[in-house]
């Protein structure tokens, strides 16, 4: 099955420190603040939303340059935090600072 791919926009909420995996691979884990005005059966509703977003190698190094408060469109999949973990983690494959 596929068709896991999520791209949503907002700001920088929290960002942690550049971090190394045991094999060497850039790591960063920051969480990414949403607002919009969307459409539900016929109607427009305000939804705000935090979700975690985890950016490994070429990311985690582009995310590092980053600072709280910067908007962003990530591009990406979602997982879960861990194998036995219930909370689900953006996984970024492409990010953009935007305006």
């Amino acid at each position: 099955m596929s068709g896991n791919r999520i791209v949503l926009s907002g700001h920088i909420v929290s960002l942690d420190p550049l971090r190394y995996t045991p094999a060497g691979i850039p790591a960063l884990n920051l969480t990414l603040g949403h607002r919009s005005r969307q459409a539900e059966a016929g109607m427009e509703r305000e939804v705000e939303c935090e979700i975690a977003v985890m950016a490994m190698g070429e990311m985690a190094q582009q995310a590092a340059r980053c600072k709280v408060g910067d908007s962003l469109k990530v591009q990406g999949f979602l997982a879960r935090k861990s194998r036995n973990s219930t909370h689900l983690v953006l996984h970024a494959n492409r990010i953009e600072l935007t305006e």
